[in-house]
């Protein structure tokens, strides 16, 4: 009983991805019971699922990071530069993931040590860098071709067999991101932080610097999807990342991590990415339009949160 009390949050999440998926299997199975469905889903998916897993280490710590998708899109101007100028992808890429390093960073010190409220931060951040983009670009893409038979492509956004690559990234850094939340200090820091900060001062933990930590790692984040994102497609473009704010917010939230810090689990995003990454294959394999997409969001998610509420109960 004591255990099951411990999961039960994790178990209604759970719970509703089961009860999602034997919905839309009744609706098509045709579809969701097709391998190759699965397939499809899964060379998208992993993209708004590691985003997913960096910020709920923000929110777990009571903050709120919406520049991400700036970042990405930063991280992959800055990969195309170097790879136009070096000709070393390796180069391109420690160079896109250092740039979404110092972002982050940047971002960590305005809040943990100007005291400047992140979801204000962020929100400026996400229009400078944005903008920084545009002005940089003129708001043009470029091809990213010469990519294609390269093996950084092929260990970012490949194929094993039919298998996607990219979706054994997402299951690695799911691991990753487990791993530091439930076994490493980090992970208790982050838990203390968001209950209470100044209980957590008083225990010794360094709040600015757990802080900066989780920024500089969505920074990272970002900036490697937003990599993947334009290896995926072939093509840098300069609004990469806009389509991902809500739907990774939406996961975090979705996965049981409360707004207010303090509580959330990697288990729990993990499994609220699969559930509103199928939503729109599902709707659309019963024979809805794409307008009901947003409804199934809203309404799969308050059901969610509602019974998130009566599970913490």
């Amino acid at each position: 009983m004591i255990k099951f009390a411990r999961y039960k949050l994790q178990m209604a999440i759970l719970g509703i991805f089961f009860a999602i998926w034997v919905m839309f299997i009744i609706a098509n199975p045709r579809v969701f019971l097709y391998f190759q469905t699965y397939i499809s889903i899964m060379t998208v998916l992993p993209l708004t699922l590691i985003l997913a897993l960096a910020l709920t280490f923000v929110v777990i710590c009571g903050e709120i990071d919406l520049s991400f998708p700036s970042i990405m899109g930063l991280s992959a101007l800055i990969f195309f530069k170097l790879w136009t100028l070096t000709g070393s992808p390796t180069l391109a890429l420690v160079g896109a993931l250092g740039g979404g390093a110092a972002a982050g960073c940047l971002t960590g010190i305005l809040v943990a040590k100007v005291g400047i409220p992140s979801l204000v931060t962020t929100l400026g951040m996400m229009f400078f860098w944005r903008g920084f983009i545009m002005v940089m670009t003129q708001g043009i893409g470029a091809s990213l071709m010469a990519t294609k038979q390269t093996i950084l492509r092929n260990v970012l956004v490949g194929k094993i067999g039919a298998f996607p690559v990219q979706m054994v990234w997402g299951i690695i850094l799911a691991f990753f991101f487990w791993l530091i939340l439930n076994r490493h200090r980090l992970g208790s820091h982050l838990y203390f932080t968001g209950d209470n900060i100044e209980a957590a001062r008083m225990m010794g933990v360094n709040v600015a610097r757990v802080k900066i930590i989780v920024f500089a790692l969505m920074g990272i984040t970002a900036s490697f999807v937003g990599v993947m994102a334009s290896l995926l497609d072939l093509t840098f473009w300069p609004v990469l990342g806009e389509g991902y704010l809500l739907l990774v917010v939406a996961c975090v939230f979705l996965g049981g991590t409360a707004i207010s810090g303090g509580m959330g689990t990697i288990f729990g995003t993990f499994i609220a990415a699969f559930i509103l990454g199928w939503i729109d294959t599902g709707l659309i394999a019963a024979g809805l339009t794409g307008f009901w997409t947003k409804l199934a969001y809203g309404l799969v998610i308050v059901v969610s949160l509602v019974s998130h509420r009566f599970s913490r109960r």
